[in-house]
């Protein structure tokens, strides 16, 4: 097989030009050493003869000498003790699921390669393998042998597969996409290749280790030992490249003989997959993290998006058919304990969630979805929306800039809700102040909403920025006690289910990849507005929450979603006009005067 050969000694050479690197790095630091043994042999000899700047020569590069090989020392010492990146996965132990253990024996053979160590699940689109053979990470991945049933650690890296994949492939595209992953276990295996890939691990560990909280007595070496290690990592950065091109190509030739034409198709999922993965993350589950529950079946979610998917989109036609063949998933013995797994797991990467489950983080099935999360979502935000009314006067301030001036700051906010209009009405002015005896703020309703944007051109200002402050302090408070719960690299209560962790990722504060930027204050506003009508709709038109599988939170009216709000709530937003919203309120059925409950 020329062309997997070929790939290889590419790499191979690469490796080499890597480890000559290392070498050349070796060298300088034993220098002034063989400079000074040169030097103090020529003394004690006498074959300098007896000039005494012989001897302060070999005094001082002496010193130099040992003065080097103690921060060589130290730069190795670093370098051997840093703990290499670890990828957050969820362990799947062989007798969770023999059968797909038994696929990527058979893929292995078929490839004539070593066999993964172990698998694992990873909630992302996307799969590799990964090098585990470090002795803090070896413990968490142990293969069983066959001999004594004990757990030892194995030499080959671990094959790492995207959730999603299990759950919305077939069998056979699944074992047609993974033939090129596990065929690069033959490129590792090469002693080369593996000392290459050990250093330049240990190398980017150690550049790592500086940022990470320490005492004031040893950040001045770490902070040493890192430049040490990033400028070694810059000299082998386009040969490191250049090697793992090799070993993808020549795993890629390799896989060639297994499965090429399922492999196309298999590709064609990879990008559907991770189409509707994405809107399930960002529609369906973020409102739920940000509400302190979190999905349990993200993984089954995926098929029923994708499938809507397929249903919506002429250029997904056809593949909903698949769905008769049997799923991937069906290779694991209990596919709803990795489902779930895998889904806190994306709750912590993606949003920051705590660890486990607990009073204020609880999972969430998908048929109590519309009343848990939606419902109370709506509910949330119009109460917040009504809080932000009550303590904001009818009209802006005396002083307050002219209209088409700049938008009102959140100080000029602030001040305006501490100051009542002169000649406002008292039940105007905010609530729980100087208010007459008897008064009260007029109640939840949605007119009172429409009445405030439409009639005062800077109330909506007021109120997004008001809005803006109040969800950023909500989500500040979130942030800590995500990292409180998160504490370093981990918890206990992590390795107690099945979640592997490593050093170099979580130590940085999670959510590690955060979905989408903050929403702007016109985005809240629009949003907590849309809220407080889906809440008038549910109260009074006899209208239910639901959910879309790639749209996240829906109102139905008649069992049917109803997708036409958002242009007349915009029209409220942004250019102060009740109108539309009033005539779509009209066709619904909404009675806008009818209090309303709030969350």
């Amino acid at each position: 097989m020329a062309g997997p050969e070929t790939g290889v000694l590419a790499a191979r050479a690469r490796a080499l030009a890597v480890l000559r690197i290392r070498g050349a790095a070796l060298g300088v630091a034993l220098l002034p050493a063989a400079v000074a043994v040169v030097l103090l042999f020529g003394c004690a000899t006498g074959r300098f003869g007896a000039a005494p700047g012989w001897g302060v020569a070999c005094w001082t590069i002496g010193a130099l000498a040992v003065l080097v090989l103690l921060l060589a020392a130290l730069v190795a010492v670093v370098v051997a003790r840093a703990r290499p990146a670890l990828s957050p996965s969820v362990p799947v132990a062989e007798k969770s699921a023999p059968d797909l253990y038994r696929l990527v024996r058979d893929l292995a053979d078929r490839l004539d390669v070593p066999v993964p160590s172990a698998i694992a699940l990873t909630p992302d689109c996307d799969s590799w393998l990964e090098d585990r053979t470090h002795p803090a990470h070896a413990a968490l991945h142990r293969t069983p042998h066959p001999a004594d049933g004990a757990g030892r650690p194995s030499g080959a890296p671990v094959l790492v597969i995207g959730s999603p994949f299990l759950w919305w492939m077939r069998v056979a595209e699944l074992r047609a996409l993974l033939a090129p992953v596990v065929a690069g276990t033959g490129p590792s295996a090469h002693p080369d290749i593996a000392a290459a890939r050990r250093f330049i691990r240990g190398l980017d560990a150690a550049a790592a280790v500086p940022a990470r909280p320490r005492g004031p007595l040893r950040t001045l070496p770490l902070r040493f030992t890192g430049r040490i290690a990033r400028l070694l990592l810059r000299a082998c950065r386009d040969h490191a490249t250049l090697m793992e091109r090799g070993v993808a190509a020549a795993a890629s030739e390799r896989a060639r003989t297994v499965d090429y034409g399922l492999r196309i198709v298999a590709q064609e999922q990879v990008g559907l997959a991770y189409a509707g993965w994405d809107r399930l993350l960002t529609r369906v589950a973020l409102p739920a993290w940000r509400m302190g529950r979190w999905p349990s079946r993200l993984d089954a979610g995926v098929v029923s998006a994708l499938t809507e998917l397929s249903r919506r989109d002429r250029l997904a036609e056809g593949f909903a058919s698949r769905l008769g063949e049997r799923p991937a998933c069906d290779l694991l013995e209990e596919p709803g304990t990795f489902d779930r797994a895998a889904s806190l797991l994306a709750a912590r990467l993606f949003h920051g969630g705590p660890a486990e489950a607990g009073p204020d983080w609880s999972p969430v099935g998908w048929h109590q979805y519309p009343q848990e999360v939606v419902d109370r979502k709506w509910r949330l935000e119009a109460a917040r929306l009504h809080r932000v009314l009550d303590d904001l006067p009818v009209a802006p301030p005396p002083d307050a800039p002219a209209p088409g001036a700049a938008t009102p700051s959140l100080s000029y906010a602030r001040t305006a809700a501490r100051t009542p209009a002169a000649g406002a009405p008292l039940d105007a002015r905010p609530a729980g102040r100087a208010s007459a005896p008897g008064a009260t703020p007029p109640g939840p309703t949605l007119a009172r909403v429409l009445d405030r944007l439409a009639h005062d051109d800077r109330t909506g200002d007021l109120v997004a920025a008001r809005l803006g402050a109040e969800v950023e302090r909500e989500e500040c408070a979130e942030r800590a006690a995500a990292a409180r719960s998160t504490g370093r690299g981990g918890s206990v209560s992590d390795a107690a289910a099945g979640v592997a962790w490593g050093d170099g990722l979580a130590e940085g504060g999670l959510p590690l990849f955060p979905l989408r930027p903050p929403r702007t204050a016109r985005e809240l506003l629009a949003d907590h507005v849309t809220a407080m009508v889906c809440c008038a709709a549910v109260d009074t038109a006899g209208a239910a929450p639901g959910l879309d599988w790639l749209d996240g939170p829906a109102l139905l009216v008649d069992g049917a979603r109803r997708s036409d709000l958002g242009s007349p709530v915009l029209s409220l937003v942004d250019d102060g006009d009740a109108e539309p919203l009033r005539g779509w309120l009209t066709t619904v059925g909404v009675r806008p005067e009818k209090p309303v409950r709030l969350g």
